[in-house]
């Protein structure tokens, strides 16, 4: 059986590897395809193409758009996006320029209270990267003032802390205007890494289906064998279709592995040949 992976980070966002070396780590592990779904962006979705394109790899242009559901961050992911788009590319610096604004505020306020945190530590001489909460964490282990990235995010930088400041509300309406016009098909990520019950993911499912919504991740590394096939019910009864990835970030995630997760993770490939058919 052919395995796929269809969530994928690199360093265009908040993973470790390089789009070409995530490629390289895909082949590695035997996959057949997999999404690159960086955070916002589509930068790193030309390095892989191009890198891939006389190698036995599948690379779907992907993206994780972040959106707000009831005071609530969700993420919805794109598959097939027409990524050289030059409306899609300032729509999407739109959105990182907001995200530049709060991480501006966040590294002023660690300042002030004297952390050794920059623009270009967390930047790492990648200048394009879309910063996210995963570089302050970073920056914070490096300087020694946290032991790991999770203490970085109890302590510093998680919700409630005192250096975190919320990303810019995105509706769920622009996420999904952007996604439809500019992608195949958009998928709830994740479904079950908001908090919601299943009778509130069940009222998200119905409402993001009106914008336009095409299926669910129903496999991920977070689920266990009873959540994904629940998640598969309520794709059924709204007659959406399934994707599964692993939400690959390389070292930042250093338990999560390409294709497999946490080693409860198998995708076959007809999940991606039914995307192709939406």
């Amino acid at each position: 059986m052919e395995r796929i992976d269809l969530h994928v980070h690199s360093n265009a966002s908040d993973g470790s590897l390089t789009p070409t070396e995530v490629a390289d780590e895909a082949m590695r592990m035997g996959l057949s395809a997999i999404a690159l779904t960086d955070h916002d962006t589509v930068d790193g979705v030309a390095e892989i193409l191009d890198y891939t394109k006389d190698k036995p790899l599948e690379v779907v242009p992907g993206i994780e758009l972040s959106c707000y559901y009831n005071n609530r961050e969700i993420h919805i992911l794109g598959f097939y996006m027409d990524y050289e788009n030059p409306e899609l590319q300032k729509e999407l610096a739109v959105l990182k320029e907001a995200r530049e604004g709060r991480n501006e505020k966040m590294v002023a306020m660690m300042q002030a209270d004297g952390l050794p945190v920059t623009m270009e530590k967390l930047l790492h001489g990648n200048p394009d990267s879309v910063i996210t909460r995963a570089h302050f964490a970073r920056v914070l282990v490096e300087e020694g003032v946290c032991k790991d990235k999770d203490t970085a995010f109890r302590k510093y930088i998680g919700i409630g802390c005192k250096y975190y400041l919320p990303k810019p509300q995105v509706t769920c309406e622009t996420a999904m205007r952007i996604l439809t016009t500019y992608s195949k098909a958009a998928f709830l990520a994740h479904p079950l890494l908001y908090h919601l019950g299943y009778a509130q993911i069940d009222e998200l499912l119905a409402y993001l289906k009106t914008l336009g919504l095409k299926g669910l991740e129903a496999f991920h590394s977070s689920n266990n064998r009873f959540e994904s096939e629940k998640l598969r019910s309520l794709a059924a009864k709204y007659g959406l279709a399934i994707s599964g990835g692993s939400d690959f970030h390389g070292v930042v995630k250093p338990n999560i592995q390409m294709g497999i997760g946490r080693g409860n993770m198998n995708i076959p490939k007809e999940l991606l040949d039914i995307i192709k058919t939406l």
